[in-house]
């Protein structure tokens, strides 16, 4: 849950940003979803059958897996690719993994990735959800934040 309602507040965050600065400023404001990264420390405080098992099924079950090192070439390519010069942007990849997953018995483990890449070509501007452009709901995150954080913004 915590994970999910960051992702929300960063997503808000970002349309926020992208209202209030972007056209006086030409500040590109996006997000990015790299896909399901199964083998970080997300997972940490989860049961020891869990972490070994999940990103086998992403890989083999839905497909969904993404490495680390794919996930850094995306956030990268959200600075380099002239696409994710759009602002106010939710950036999303879909379609073949770069590379596939296969048991290292060296290292006892499945290595690669399984399905949910997708390389440069991939990438697509995804829908935000209606809870995301609740601009209600993201106004007062906005406010919120800023007093917790003791932010200053400028004036747009």
């Amino acid at each position: 849950k915590a994970y999910k309602d960051s992702k929300l507040c960063n997503m808000q965050t970002i349309l926020e940003l992208h209202k209030r600065y972007h056209e006086s400023t030409g500040i590109t404001f996006s997000t990015m979803y790299p896909g399901c990264i199964a083998e970080t420390q997300l997972f940490r405080e989860k049961r020891l059958w869990f972490r070994k098992l999940f990103p086998v099924f992403m890989k083999y079950v839905t497909g969904g897996y993404v490495s680390e090192p794919e996930a850094g070439e995306r956030l990268a390519q959200c600075v380099w690719d002239e696409r994710c010069k759009e602002s106010g942007k939710y950036w999303s990849w879909n379609g073949g993994a770069k590379t596939v997953g296969v048991y290292n018995p060296k290292e006892k483990m499945v290595v690669g990735a399984g399905g949910g890449g997708g390389g440069y070509e991939a990438l697509f501007a995804n829908d935000a959800s209606e809870e995301v452009q609740n601009e209600a709901k993201a106004q007062r995150m906005f406010e919120l934040s800023t007093q917790l954080t003791g932010a200053q913004w400028p004036k747009a």
